[in-house]
């Protein structure tokens, strides 16, 4: 992967404040919840939406510090980031187009989880210009995390009965679990190659700092040639 070109630090900020905003909305939601859903961490975490919105958040943070110090994002980051925002979108369209309305949470707090913050996520990644092209062979580093997920869901819907979805109750079926697994998997991939694909279009915000720079180094050649002209 080709260096990233660093953001501002008004964007730095703006991704630090967004990702600690949801942190807390996570955090708030989670004490308002004790009284009717107990004080688990492992359950309320075991919701898809709650881990991927803490995990994205997280990314978030980091790469908005990378901003703030004007630094050029890692290429794990960027990875990961990647990851993050495919995952991000599967949540928001299965909640706003396939699943719309579900859940216990208040409903400011779904709106924002589940339809501000992927929208919010997804716009980072079409507009600042921080990010490089990922490559292709590394597509299937979507899967890792949604299935590690899945697998500790499944065991615990075998073992206590517990799962954070309806789809997923063993009770259900085989077929139906499976059928759910792959819709799943399929939706991951798709939601990955677009992300994939987008990483590769050139993003409007841009550092002028690094936009100056490649400027300066796409003419230098035509300088060197000029140069080259004019000597005896």
């Amino acid at each position: 992967m080709t260096p990233s070109p660093p953001s501002s630090p008004v964007i730095g900020i703006l991704r630090v404040l967004v990702g600690g905003g949801v942190v807390g909305i996570l955090m708030f939601t989670y004490v308002i919840g004790i009284p009717r859903q107990g004080a688990s961490l492992v359950d309320y975490f075991g919701y898809f939406t709650n881990l991927t919105g803490l995990l994205t958040s997280g990314i978030l943070i980091a790469t908005g510090l990378m901003s703030l110090r004007r630094r050029s994002t890692p290429a794990p980051l960027i990875v990961v980031r990647a990851v993050a925002v495919a995952c991000m979108i599967v949540v928001g369209v299965v909640y706003n187009v396939l699943v719309p309305g579900t859940g216990s949470a208040p409903a400011w707090v779904s709106v924002v989880l589940h339809t501000v913050f992927p929208v919010v996520v997804v716009l980072d990644w079409v507009l600042i210009g921080d990010r490089a092209a990922v490559p292709w062979r590394r597509l299937w580093l979507v899967l890792p995390y949604p299935t590690i997920w899945l697998g500790v869901v499944l065991v615990r819907g075998l073992t206590d009965g517990w799962v954070p979805y309806g789809f997923l109750l063993p009770e259900r079926g085989v077929t139906s679990l499976v059928l759910h697994i792959a819709g799943l998997v399929a939706a991951l991939v798709a939601s990955g190659s677009l992300v994939w694909a987008v990483s590769r279009v050139p993003a409007p915000v841009v550092s002028r700092r690094w936009r100056g720079s490649e400027d300066q180094a796409l003419a230098q050649p035509y300088r060197r040639a000029s140069a080259d002209a004019t000597r005896p």
